[in-house]
């Protein structure tokens, strides 16, 4: 546009049109000439670039809905837009200038970083941008539709700064722009199998100028010519988008300043949603070069875009702690603390048998998990029906010193295993009915030792031994209480293997 104006202006002024047609180079040469170029070099270029590039496929934008693949494109559009400020474009520009990037390879590096964010981690984004086209000096005064669309990729490591991001931004933006001449329908023509470029749905814009954009009137001579506005209204809400989404940054070269708009297609995106992002623009930017605790240092991963009230609201959701009035106790003690409270009500129903809390206390030390736990001891299930294999990988991970069996299970395990065969004592006929079964009350078990360990289901190959002291399963009982998942009046029917830990 530029271009035109100069052009347009020096007759207009002048009455001359001043123009040699033997020594400027014209439109229609470039045009001949670059029939006659070698497409080789840049053929490569872009193949290489693009390989394995998923560019049929969008990204994960935060949609509030999704056009169907019959759907056409309505053009109907939204459009937010804000100032960068004083403060926040003077930070943009000394950050341009300390790390020798132009302020657009650093405007782009930021769409990244921020896409990146938008779309929750992903690392290879693909989007569309306008090339002016005049690779060569010699093509810039030159009036003529230079103009080519080009993929630009970014593959980003969460790991790496901000700072080693626009680096790599700056390399590849230098690159595609030195064959920028290559037409997009040759580069589409290398991917045969894409039947849409969705890629180019998401696009960037960088804008360097004098004027400011409501500012829709110039001066040829001593004319007045009107321009067209930058983004046409269908109505007071609505503009006309081309693209699904396109952030584009403006440069005031007057008040060196910068601004931001998005615009989107209401296809697509909700009014709200589009102010939400234009929000999570804002808070990134200020994250970055604006706050104390700047972040181009530091990886990308660690910059959120979690705007206040949303944090206000993660905190209030997870600001779940209660505090319980026992201390820190153990499985048995908080089992004697329920014996009190309810001594004759049922504890424990098998068939046609059962024991009242009460029943259950007097034979505790003699009763399976209890007896473990009140001995100081730590419970690990082994299931009957694992193989010989799988159950010697478990005691040997967890360095069990003794291993309780009866007459099915004795067999699993090899000699050099200590075992007690259960059966063995559940058949003696002379059992002392005056034995004092609180032998063992003098053991010393605290609320942090471990209670009982079991076992992952090992899918990935791997059996990974999980530990649950005393206080973790009675703070998860007491939280479950809590939330009423289950109470006092409950009955809770044992059906699951032993090997999973909801059994405990």
């Amino acid at each position: 546009m530029n271009i035109f104006l100069h052009d347009l202006n020096q007759p207009y002024t002048t009455g001359q049109l001043l123009y040699d047609d033997n020594t400027n180079l014209r439109y229609l040469d470039y045009a001949v000439i670059e029939q006659q170029m070698s497409m080789n070099g840049a053929s490569m270029f872009w193949l290489d670039v693009l390989q394995d590039c998923k560019l049929d496929q969008p990204l994960p934008l935060p949609y509030d809905r999704y056009r169907l693949a019959s759907e056409h494109r309505t053009g109907r559009g939204t459009s937010i837009s804000f100032d960068f400020g004083q403060d926040l474009s003077h930070d943009f520009f000394t950050h341009a200038s300390s790390n020798d990037i132009s302020l657009e390879q650093l405007v782009l590096a930021t769409y990244y970083v921020f896409l990146f964010n938008l779309t929750n981690g992903e690392k290879d984004l693909c989007i569309g941008i306008n090339t002016h086209g005049r690779y060569r000096d010699e093509l810039r005064p030159i009036i003529g539709m230079f103009v080519n669309a080009i993929p630009l990729r970014c593959q980003l490591d969460p790991h790496s700064s901000f700072d080693k991001i626009t680096k790599h931004v700056q390399d590849n933006m230098i690159n595609c722009i030195k064959y920028s001449y290559f037409p997009l329908q040759r580069i589409l023509n290398q991917h045969p199998h894409i039947s849409n470029p969705v890629f180019l749905d998401t696009s960037f814009e960088f804008i360097s100028s004098m004027r400011k954009y409501d500012d829709n009137e110039i001066m040829i001579g001593d004319s007045r010519f009107s321009l067209l506005p930058y983004s046409i209204k269908i109505n007071e809400n609505e503009i006309m988008s081309k693209f699904d989404f396109i952030i584009s940054i403006q440069h005031d070269l007057n008040l060196d300043e910068f601004s931001c708009t998005i615009n989107a297609s209401v296809d697509l995106f909700n009014v709200e949603t589009v102010c939400i992002i234009a929000q999570r623009v804002q808070t990134m930017l200020h994250q970055q070069f604006i706050s104390f605790d700047s972040k181009t240092n530091k990886p990308i991963h660690e910059l959120s875009i979690i705007l206040s009230n949303e944090r206000l609201l993660m905190q209030s959701l997870n600001n779940t702690q209660v505090s319980f009035p026992s201390p820190v106790t153990c499985i048995h003690h908080e089992f004697v603390c329920q014996v009190m409270k309810y001594p004759q009500k049922l504890a424990v129903e098998l068939d046609e048998q059962s024991l009242t809390y009460c029943e259950l206390l007097y034979y505790v030390q003699v009763i399976g998990i209890m007896g473990i736990e009140m001995a100081g001891g730590i419970y690990c299930p082994l299931s009957a029906r694992d193989p010989q294999y799988r159950l010697h990988a478990l005691t040997q991970q967890t360095k069990c010193r003794l291993i309780l069996v009866h007459h099915l299970t004795k067999t699993k395990f090899d000699d050099d295993i200590v075992s007690l065969n259960i059966d063995s004592i559940l058949n003696v006929n002379n059992i002392d009915s005056n034995m004092n079964y609180n032998c063992l009350s003098s053991v010393k078990v605290k609320g942090n030792e471990i209670a009982y360990i079991t076992f992952t289901s090992g899918s990935n190959g791997t059996l990974k031994a999980v530990q649950v002291r005393h206080k973790n399963l009675i703070d998860c009982m007491h939280s479950l209480a809590y939330i009423n998942s289950f109470n006092k009046d409950d009955t809770v029917v044992q059906m699951i293997r032993c090997s999973f830990d909801i059994h405990v």
